[in-house]
């Protein structure tokens, strides 16, 4: 079967985690399997463990995976949970992990799960199907300061305590059900500017909506934690980011994790005892070429972040 999916940032991602063909190795992000792909046909006697929270990802692995699946394993599951989750692989070290930050094209080209603006479904944002939580809940029962804050935190949305005014008023006196009812009470929001602008009006809500109903941030710290504790020495860990809220979380705490002692600069020596436990790779992200834009504009947000689990001695 030919898959027409390009995965962001493709070749840098294989040659962060150096490969090696009897090594253990972790995409945290399946999603469409386009890295998944690389890394398991580079796998002779290794092992690929496969982590998404959305189920239909998992149901399509093993056909789009089929070539390598005797060297395959397939976990449903949020990688906040990292470490019960290999822990129930049975895999206690890792040579490498790969997470891919960005909402899959599956779940955005299926409009039933109410990602997009440009298609009308109930408002729904789930990665997982079983999660609780909906963009329907939060949007017409969260607070308006609550509203205004992911709108402004998370979306980044100059005309938040706008627009979550008009969610308010709108509620008030019917609930707002799809996709398309919320564009509305956007655009009804933004000045004549705003709506003229080249990007769609509704974007930055949605994003900020979607990264709170799928706790997205919150889960960030936890599996950085877990990946670093689960690689051996000399293990990759590569993170791909596609907004300016996650790259921060992912350099400061890279950044914590290679700084190593913590004791005060005027102290002549060191009595904390800690040592560093990453070594970093890119100091600067790596993002994608002009020939890679040309090719996939998605790539143009990806922000590439590579670290290198140190030794006992922090070398």
């Amino acid at each position: 079967m030919e898959f027409t999916h390009t995965p962001v940032l493709l070749d840098a991602c294989i040659r962060a985690l150096d490969i090696h063909p009897d090594g253990v190795y972790v995409d945290g992000t399946l999603g469409r399997a386009g890295h998944s792909r690389e890394i398991a046909r580079r796998l002779t006697t290794g092992r690929l463990i496969c982590i998404d929270r959305d189920q239909a990802a998992i149901d399509a692995a093993p056909c789009r995976l089929a070539p390598w699946l005797d060297r395959v394993t397939l976990l449903h599951g949020n990688f906040s949970d990292l470490a019960a989750l290999l822990d129930s692989a049975g895999i206690d070290q890792v040579q490498g992990m790969l997470f891919d930050l960005g909402v899959s094209s599956p779940q955005l080209d299926d409009a039933s799960r109410g990602f997009s603006y440009m298609q009308d479904a109930p408002l729904d944002m789930r990665m997982d199907a079983s999660a609780p939580l909906t963009a329907y809940t939060v949007v017409n029962t969260w607070s308006y300061e609550e509203l205004r804050r992911i709108l402004f935190e998370y979306g980044e949305e100059r005309y938040a305590p706008a627009i979550t005014r008009a969610i308010c008023r709108t509620r008030e006196t019917h609930e707002i059900e799809t996709t398309l009812q919320l564009v509305d009470v956007i655009k009804g929001a933004m000045p004549p500017q705003a709506l003229r602008e080249k990007q769609h009006p509704a974007k930055r809500t949605f994003q900020a909506i979607r990264i709170a109903v799928n706790g997205e941030l919150e889960a960030l710290p936890p599996m950085l934690t877990a990946a670093v504790d689960k690689l051996s020495p000399g293990g990759r860990l590569a993170v791909m980011t596609f907004h300016s809220l996650e790259d921060r979380i992912v350099k400061q705490a890279m950044a914590d994790m290679a700084r190593g002692c913590t004791c005060p600069p005027e102290f002549p020596v060191c009595v904390c005892g800690k040592k560093p436990r990453l070594k970093l790779l890119t100091r600067k992200p790596m993002t994608a070429d002009e020939a890679e834009l040309a090719d996939n504009p998605r790539a143009r947000s990806a922000k590439l972040r590579v670290a290198e689990k140190c030794g006992p001695q922090g070398l």
